[in-house]
């Protein structure tokens, strides 16, 4: 699904790029990070490339509405992701750096995301999608 880049107040949420394979790695490989997640952590960047190419890449279906890098504004690169599942459920999940927890970021780009989830909702409801 294309959707678009959002802005916060210190945030950005972009799709990944191919020029984010070692942002990716570096969020993808910790346990602690993944512990509840169905995946193991990446051990290198072919698994993540991998994992980036079944996921994220532009040229396969993707199963989320929203699947994005979520970066500080200061240096665009990501720190995070975050994903919301368009079926009935919403799953909404994220993965976030370590060091990065505690700084209220998920919250500031889970309500950027929510808000655009509610947004293309009340669209397709109304016919304007």
């Amino acid at each position: 699904m294309n959707t678009p880049a959002l802005e916060t107040e210190r945030l950005i949420l972009r799709k990944f790029t191919e020029e984010d394979m070692e942002a990716l790695f570096l969020i993808l490989k910790d346990e602690e990070v993944n512990k509840f997640l169905p995946w193991y952590p990446m051990k290198n960047i072919g698994e993540t490339r991998k994992f980036y190419e079944e996921r994220y890449a532009a040229k396969y279906e993707q199963p989320q509405a929203y699947a994005d890098s979520i970066c500080l504004k200061s240096d665009n690169f990501p720190i995070d992701y975050v994903k919301v599942d368009m079926e009935e459920h919403h799953d909404f999940g994220y993965g976030l750096r370590k060091e990065f927890w505690h700084q209220g970021i998920v919250t500031e780009a889970g309500k950027a995301v929510v808000e655009q989830v509610k947004k293309r909702r009340a669209s397709i409801y109304h016919g304007n999608a």
